[in-house]
């Protein structure tokens, strides 16, 4: 079962969007280290994004999310206001529970299709052809990516199915932003206690003390 994430920069400064930015590009990297496929889809700033959400598709995605779910910390000098003294910026991983009142179709003859040569982990089980399968929804630019089937038959309909899924992990999250408690989700990022922790720039992570 794919598993529905939520980056989020909270109610927090620029420096916050910068981070969910960079903690998303660290965990596409892991993901693709693992041979886990991860869809997602940004809501941009000026300075990073303000938060994102995330579709984890693979036999161990439940591990790779228990990893990542809590208050993630990046310590880090401001870049945007060098004589800032504050370092620690925070930013919430959170699962999605889809609403079952949020209704989304994907019209096939909405998505484009694109076939490429599968790359990462596998071994000799990893394909050799371009049966791969990356699915975008033109309306919205969402997309989606299928590798582990060989026919790319197989890997078109999975694709297609990831689609949906993000797609309604992005309606879940746009509906948690307008409930009546104003940003849930959004307002419960903890400033304290990370489960992982990131330092400079380039994002090394370090341990978390």
């Amino acid at each position: 079962m794919p598993i529905s994430l939520l980056i989020t920069s909270g109610n927090g400064p620029a420096e916050c969007n910068q981070a969910v930015a960079g903690i998303l590009q660290h965990m596409l990297d892991e993901a693709e280290a693992i041979g886990l496929d991860l869809d997602a889809n940004t809501t941009p700033s000026k300075y990073g994004a303000k938060s994102a959400v995330v579709v984890v598709n693979g036999l161990s995605n439940d591990a790779f999310a228990r990893r990542w779910c809590g208050t993630i910390l990046w310590r880090s000098k401001s870049t945007l206001r060098p004589n800032h003294k504050r370092a620690n910026w925070f930013v919430g991983v959170f699962q999605l529970t889809r609403n079952a009142a949020q209704k989304v179709e994907v019209n096939p003859s909405d998505v484009v299709f694109e076939s490429f040569r599968a790359g990462g982990p596998g071994g000799q089980h990893q394909n050799t052809t371009d049966s791969a399968v990356r699915a975008t929804h033109r309306p919205t630019g969402l997309t989606a990516v299928a590798r582990e089937m060989r026919s790319q038959h197989r890997n078109k309909s999975l694709a297609l199915e990831r689609l949906q899924t993000l797609m309604k992990a992005q309606a879940t999250a746009d509906y948690e932003a307008k409930k009546s408690d104003q940003n849930q989700l959004h307002n419960t990022l903890e400033r304290g206690n990370p489960v992982r922790c990131f330092k400079g720039t380039n994002f090394r992570e370090e341990r978390c003390l």
